[in-house]
């Protein structure tokens, strides 16, 4: 066993200089600049402050804070107790990919051939690597409308291709803007790559909206990656799925998963769906970096996607009852809020405080002990915000609003 106090004695020894400075040579002389020159997860920064602090509210993480459904547990269980601990075919249990093609039809009338046209991931953040790995070359660019989701910019980066930022506003409820969307364009653009219902601001995008970018994915000849995780979790409006919009089947890549709807975060479970041509080349870059998506998990989703609806809308019932909470809290505050209508974010802004977000957010975190993320971690456009999570218990989020109130008191 090794003797730990050596250890300790060894680190105690080197000069923090020397070790910061050769690290930072190994990265410089080893690391694909691509790699260096990447952004660290504005997210990442605040948990890990508050991994050293008690008493802290955390209104930042973004999983649901409910325990995988028991009937979902019980069926991974059953996959491990029945020697299910092999691999799968590359894309996934056929079983799976058969009842996601028919969960699909029904809610949106959007059919996909599970033989060929659907593949089971590593959660959705592997379909979106496979999906920017497989579409771009070096250079092309992708369309993001921001806010986004931190890792939007750097799978397009870690792929060679160019993230555009396009900053959506309050003022729209998020909307994007179909001007100032096909202003963006140049000969180099590839795709465009969507996240709605939509984290950090909780928008969800109007058929309207949806129907303008269509309009112009067809005019520019432009592929649309449509990340739509949060499917399910919307709250008096109509999520709508972009590749069922006319003429869109053959231009989407459509991305999904179980993690949030189905309170699944840690089994890591997603999928791709895309017309065969163009899923074969997600495929390809599948088998040679994962080669199948965990056995267990795809048995548990299985269960989930078979008759989880229930425990679905037991979740979605008490999010919204904290949304309706935090909602009205924070516009009572001062802290304007546009009000979301899908996933488990609210997006204030927090310009009565006259700080900026990331001040702000350390400020709250130190004084009142309440974690929130910076908006500028979501990319142009949240600059001026913080991403607040109601995916925490209600008795929570009101202790949260009560030290808010006294922050604002100080700050507001």
């Amino acid at each position: 066993m090794v003797d730990q106090s050596v250890i300790k004695s060894a680190q105690a020894s080197a000069p923090q200089s020397a070790i910061s400075s050769q690290g930072d040579a190994l990265e410089n002389k080893y690391l694909s600049q691509r790699v260096v020159t990447l952004k660290p997860s504005g997210i990442r920064k605040f948990f890990d402050i508050v991994a050293t602090m008690e008493d802290v509210i955390s209104l930042g993480i973004g999983e649901p804070d409910f325990t995988t459904p028991p009937a979902i547990i019980a069926a991974g269980i059953r996959s491990l107790q029945n020697g299910e601990t092999h691999y799968t075919s590359n894309s996934g249990r056929f079983s799976l990919r058969q009842a996601l093609s028919e969960h699909l039809f029904q809610r949106y009338g959007v059919l996909y051939n599970p033989a060929n046209e659907i593949i089971i991931t590593v959660g959705v953040s592997e379909a979106l690597y496979l999906a920017m790995t497989a579409l771009l070359n070096p250079g092309d660019e992708v369309i993001i409308p921001t806010p986004c989701f931190v890792a939007y910019q750097a799978e397009v980066i870690l792929a060679g291709g160019v993230a555009v930022e396009l900053p959506t506003l309050a003022s729209d409820g998020f909307q994007v803007n179909p001007q100032r969307l096909e202003a963006v364009i140049t000969p180099r653009t590839k795709a465009i790559l969507l996240g709605f219902p939509n984290n950090p601001t909780g928008a969800v995008a109007t058929r309207e909206a949806l129907l303008e970018i269509a309009r112009i994915a067809e005019k520019h000849d432009l592929i649309v990656v449509s990340d739509e995780l949060y499917d399910q979790l919307v709250y008096g409006v109509e999520h709508v799925c972009f590749p069922s919009l006319p003429g869109m089947f053959q231009r989407t890549i459509l991305l999904g998963g179980f993690s949030k709807s189905y309170a699944m975060t840690g089994w890591r479970i997603g999928f791709a769906a895309a017309p065969a041509e163009i899923l074969k080349g997600l495929l390809r870059v599948h088998q040679y970096t994962i080669m199948s998506a965990p056995t267990i998990a795809q048995d548990a989703a299985l269960e989930a996607i078979r008759n989880g609806a229930a425990e679905v809308e037991r979740m979605r019932d008490e999010y919204n009852r904290r949304r309706t909470l935090i909602v009205s809290g924070l516009n009572r505050l001062g802290l304007a809020t546009v009000e979301p209508h899908g996933a488990f974010y609210a997006f204030p802004n927090i310009a009565a405080t006259g700080m900026d977000d990331e001040t702000f957010a350390q400020k709250l975190l130190e004084e009142e002990k309440v974690a929130v993320i910076p908006g500028s971690a979501f990319g142009a456009g949240g600059e001026g915000f913080v991403r607040c999570s109601y995916a925490t218990a209600y008795e929570k989020i009101e202790e949260a609003l009560h030290r808010l109130e006294r922050f604002m008191q100080r700050y507001g």
